[in-house]
């Protein structure tokens, strides 16, 4: 496709300057090129292309980047980074070294707030508008957020402040249905009201005309104030809470979209303007599947995105096929989830047990007390949530499960590093925070055998359990019918030799093995890390020179300094080397590529440990021959 439009516009000033009548003909070229070049680079596809008339609309109409667009989560900000320069390395996006797969301040000055997880916009534009109302700036502030975002509790705390303060606000429903999984709860059912009334179908007639209205003075509302608010009853909710509500309109008529816009624009203090899209515009199997088409690997256009049948099993799957298996057996076993049913592996269970399956939506606190009560009465609730998700709930993990001791299981998927998500979703912080909380038990499997063992450990045990796994596929191991309970805060070794040994706490265990066959030294897969298993560690101190541990963790507070504090508690001077995540944020890339960058590879350990020996002279410490000589090879 020749992009006759698309190839001027470097930033929005290129696009303010076309006519409105060119703008349906920039939507349908930006809506290709996202088609096009998603199709080979992959990504976040569906939310972007339901969002291109909206975002055009926008940078059309306000001022960027003087007036501040917020994107909720970011997974439709494709086509923003497009408008705004950056068309030529959307390719890149997610890739190491590549484009943010989010809005990043520290990518683009259009980019005013950086996010990844939902329903922070609001919030944030709130902080905006009173900073710029103190430094008495003229610009306006808008927050796009998604009927999804817009379900969680955050969001309607920034409502409730939004109402109570005179700030000149825009925010931006989009409302397509979806968040990821289909939409839950009582906000989506209250706006397919909306949708189904009578009201939207006047104001879907008549929302070309109804705005045109506006005089110059912005005193629209109290001149006819009685009709619109007959007209739009269905948004009461919104203007209870002191905030005035427009629409609902079509979000991909660009030019009607233009018209309100800047009909609002006149219209001061704090107003929604509800916004109908429909995720995957434009690409009708995504259209069809907006599930499976919300995030895509590189696929053919034409065939669309085709399943690997060639793929190993991924811990997800683990977790599914024991979670149906054991429900099957225990009536009292409920799966919650915050939205997350496909990445989470309960597609299955909600299908089989869809009295026991509980989506609570955008809600990870609500997800974690709601798991508490059910605890209370004697059921075995099973939360089933992402780690870089699981730390929204933190005051619920301590205050309303760890405190009394409940028998609350959680299936933290994503631990670790997740690849091209990047910073905003990496996983590397939960054994650190989790750790310091007394009652809980928490597990590293390292591979598909160990995590559903595990599973079903933490199911047993009475009282708080966490099993952490990575996103992705395992290592090829086969997943036995038969489940193991494993004895508390006890390892498994796995090889023996002299004087160095590592201790790998969960999904590195395989890169640590080739370390150890590589250099001949001891290896041991820990398991556990609360309790951890003192024993091997005092018996690894007194048997090896050196001790070194691996973990997919942030190094502060993760595994490893729970080893260095056993070794304190029992004043014991062991040499120790601590491998995983630094002290910075690791951005998109292959996980792979984060693995190694934190320098969680076989090439990097064996280094690690060069150096080490070499800057504490521990050549006398009659280090084996062969280790000897395996490391002065490097």
């Amino acid at each position: 496709m020749k992009y006759e439009f698309l190839n001027k516009i470097n930033d929005p000033s290129d696009l303010r300057i076309l006519s409105t009548n060119n703008l349906k003909d920039v939507s349908e070229e930006l809506r290709h090129f996202l088609i096009e070049t998603v199709s080979q680079c992959g990504g976040h596809f569906g939310a972007s292309l339901g969002a291109v008339e909206l975002t055009v609309a926008l940078h059309y109409s306000f001022n960027t980047p003087e007036d501040k667009i917020i994107w909720d989560v970011g997974h439709q900000c494709y086509g923003h980074k497009v408008l705004t320069g950056r068309r030529k390395e959307l390719h890149t996006i997610r890739k190491k070294d590549g484009l943010h797969p989010f809005p990043s301040k520290e990518e683009s000055e259009y980019d005013v707030f950086s996010v990844g997880h939902s329903s922070t916009s609001i919030s944030a534009a709130i902080g905006m508008a009173i900073a710029l109302s103190h430094k008495e700036e003229d610009k306006k502030v808008v927050a796009v957020i998604g009927d999804g975002g817009l379900s969680a509790g955050m969001a309607f705390e920034a409502l409730n402040h939004m109402g109570s303060i005179d700030e000149d606000i825009l925010i931006i429903l989009n409302d397509n249905e979806m968040s990821i999984s289909p939409n839950v709860g009582a906000m989506t059912n209250y706006l397919t009201k909306i949708l189904s009334s009578k009201a939207y179908s006047t104001v879907k007639e008549g929302s070309k005309n109804i705005l045109k209205k506006v005089p110059p003075s912005g005193l629209f509302l109290t001149k006819t104030e009685k009709h619109i608010k007959g007209l739009l009853a269905p948004g009461m909710l919104f203007e209870e809470m002191g905030i005035n509500y427009y629409g609902p309109i079509d979000g991909h008529d660009t030019i009607n979209l233009v018209k309100t816009l800047k009909n609002l624009k006149k219209i001061s203090g704090p107003k929604i303007l509800h916004v109908i899209t429909k995720k995957g515009k434009g690409y009708l199997p995504a259209e069809s599947d907006p599930v499976k088409y919300h995030a895509v690997p590189v696929f053919d256009r034409d065939k669309g995105v085709e399943k690997n049948k060639d793929q190993k099993i991924t811990y997800t799957k683990v977790f599914d096929d024991w979670i149906c298996a054991m429900a099957k057996e225990d009536p009292r076993i409920f799966a919650i989830t915050p939205a997350m049913r496909e990445g989470s592996g309960l597609v299955n269970f909600s299908k089989e047990f869809p009295k026991r399956y509980i989506d609570v939506g955008i809600a990870e606190q609500h997800c974690v007390t709601l798991a508490a009560g059910l605890a209370c009465e004697g059921q075995k609730p099973i939360v089933c949530i992402y780690s870089t998700f699981l730390q929204r709930a933190y005051d619920q993990l301590i205050h309303d499960v760890a405190l009394q001791n409940l028998d609350v299981l959680f299936a933290v998927d994503r631990a670790g590093f997740v690849g091209a998500d990047g910073n905003t979703h990496n996983g590397m912080y939960d054994l650190s925070y989790l750790r310091c909380i007394p009652n809980m038990l928490i597990m590293a499997p390292s591979n598909e055998e160990e995590c559903k063992n595990m599973l079903y450990t933490g199911y047993l045990h009475n009282g708080p359990a966490v099993v952490r796994y990575p996103r992705g596929e395992g290592l090829g191991v086969e997943v036995k019918e038969k489940f193991e309970n494993y004895k508390i805060g006890i390892s498994r070794k796995i090889r023996s030799a002299n004087k160095i040994i590592i201790l790998c706490f969960g999904s590195a265990l395989d890169i640590c093995l080739d370390v150890a066959e590589d250099i001949d030294c001891s290896l041991v897969d820990m398991r556990f890390i609360k309790p951890i298993d003192d024993k091997v560690i005092l018996e690894s101190a007194k048997t090896h020179s050196l001790i070194v541990t691996v973990e997919d963790n942030s190094i502060m507070g993760g595994a490893g300094s729970a080893v260095n504090e056993v070794l304190v508690k029992n004043s014991l001077d062991t040499k120790i080397i601590n491998i995983g995540a630094p002290d910075k944020f690791i951005y998109h890339a292959t996980r792979k590529e984060q693995l190694y960058e934190s320098g969680i590879s076989k090439e990097n350990i064996i280094s690690k440990i060069k150096k080490f020996i070499e800057n504490n002279n521990l050549y006398d410490l009659n280090l084996s021959s062969n280790i000897k000589k395996d490391l002065n090879a490097l």
